[in-house]
């Protein structure tokens, strides 16, 4: 397929990735390693970029929130999904086309790989749940040792 069909058939959207942290400068810089990170995706094309100003954060004192608009093109709407995927934006609107035509084995592709990833953040909760209990259970253990330890333990002792 030629560049210049793709150009037809490619989608437009514009993300909106946010940061929060310290110091200002280094949000700058996060968002520009993002954005470069995305134009350097195969099949995605980097069409315009605005990175804003460090803002601080309210009632905060030394924390900033930044954001960055990209406005990019995919060749296909699994790429588009895997963006989502890996660059966490905190927002996305499709520009065009105003309808996507799309096969159902590609939309099986599309759905398919949203569910892998989603089984893959509900094994990493479930892992994390299992931690933290385990957790909970030693503090439990802990504080019941140091609860039988009272002061007329050490009155004794003396």
């Amino acid at each position: 397929m030629s560049e210049d069909k793709n150009l037809e058939t490619r989608i437009k959207a514009i993300i909106i990735l946010e940061v929060i942290g310290k110091p200002p400068e280094h949000l700058v810089e996060t968002l520009e390693k993002l954005a470069e990170g995305i134009g350097n995706e195969k099949g995605v094309f980097v069409i315009s970029k605005k990175i804003n100003k460090s803002v601080l954060l309210k009632d905060q004192k030394d924390f900033y929130s930044n954001f960055a608009e990209i406005e990019l093109e995919v060749n296909e709407l699994l790429q588009l999904l895997f963006l989502m995927f890996k660059y966490m934006p905190a927002h996305v609107e499709i520009v065009s086309p105003e309808t996507i035509k799309t096969s159902n084995n590609d939309f099986g592709e599309v759905l398919n790989e949203l569910l892998r990833r989603l089984h893959v953040y509900d094994e990493i909760a479930r892992i994390m749940q299992l931690e933290n209990k385990k957790l909970m259970d030693k503090l439990k253990v802990i504080e019941e040792k140091e609860g039988d330890e009272s002061p007329k333990d050490e009155k004794k002792k003396d």
